[in-house]
């Protein structure tokens, strides 16, 4: 075996392993998979944004409470 043949089969195994993770990917079944990853950056946005909303209104209500008109 020389190093042509070599090289030829290296590239069909690639090639195989090419269009084998393309149809994996974008099977249907992965698809659920993948869209809740692709929302996985917005996870954090979401959580940070209800806490700032519960600390901004507990800010509120103590200013409230102790007769600060002042905002």
């Amino acid at each position: 075996m020389d190093i042509g043949t070599f090289r030829g089969i290296i590239t069909g195994i690639l090639i195989i392993a090419f269009i084998g993770l393309t149809l994996w990917a974008y099977s249907k079944r992965r698809r659920k998979d993948f869209d809740e990853a692709a929302q996985l950056p917005f996870a954090d946005e979401d959580d940070a944004a209800a806490n700032r909303d519960t600390s901004a209104s507990r800010e509120t209500d103590s200013r409230h409470d102790r007769g600060d008109r002042n905002t």
